[in-house]
């Protein structure tokens, strides 16, 4: 793992952007590295941009606010549109291609483009979109096992959805795979 990585994650609010940002950061923090999650909400509670930053550092984090990032996972064109041009040289951009048309090649930057909604419907919920984008993002850092990505999820979920554990962990692999697999590389 790199020193610090800085990660924004991007979407509409009940896309579970927050979701994918919470698991990054309490994932960090079981591997015992500093982890930061920073939420931020558009004014509509759902179908408004919903967005976060995390940070992971193997080094303690001095602020919340970072001006380019290291990696950007967009789940919708608004998103993609509006942080694009924030990710650092050597960065990453991950996004839901079933929403996002293929963004122009960067140098630098390496690109991929996961379906994700059509991913989610064939497993029948469209709601894991979110975890096949935090499978391929695995696949893509190799930040952190799938393993420990699935237990910082099975406690967020709680026993009160403990019912949709097996589904996100379809969908996770699904997206993993998609990556090793076929590469989902727009550049």
């Amino acid at each position: 793992m790199n020193e610090t990585y800085n990660i924004k994650v991007a979407g509409f609010g009940g896309q579970g952007v927050m979701m994918v940002g919470q698991i990054l950061a309490y994932a960090a923090t079981d591997l015992d590295l500093y982890a930061l999650w920073y939420p931020s909400y558009g004014p509509e509670t759902r179908g408004g941009t919903a967005n976060c930053s995390v940070i992971v550092s193997k080094k303690q984090i001095n602020s919340p606010v970072f001006q380019k990032a290291t990696h950007l996972i967009a789940f919708n064109q608004p998103s993609l549109d509006k942080f694009i041009n924030n990710v650092k040289s050597d960065g990453v951009i991950l996004y839901n291609s079933s929403l996002i048309d293929a963004p122009k090649p960067f140098e630098d930057v390496k690109i991929y483009g996961v379906p994700a909604n059509e991913m989610a419907l064939e497993l029948g919920n469209i709601q894991v979109a979110n975890m096949i984008i935090m499978g391929a993002y695995l696949a893509i850092t190799d930040m952190f096992t799938i393993e420990i990505v699935e237990h910082m999820l099975k406690k967020l979920l709680g026993e009160r959805k403990a019912h949709l554990m097996d589904i996100n962990k379809q969908a996770i692999q699904k997206g993993f795979d998609f990556i090793k697999n076929l590469g989902g590389i727009h550049a």
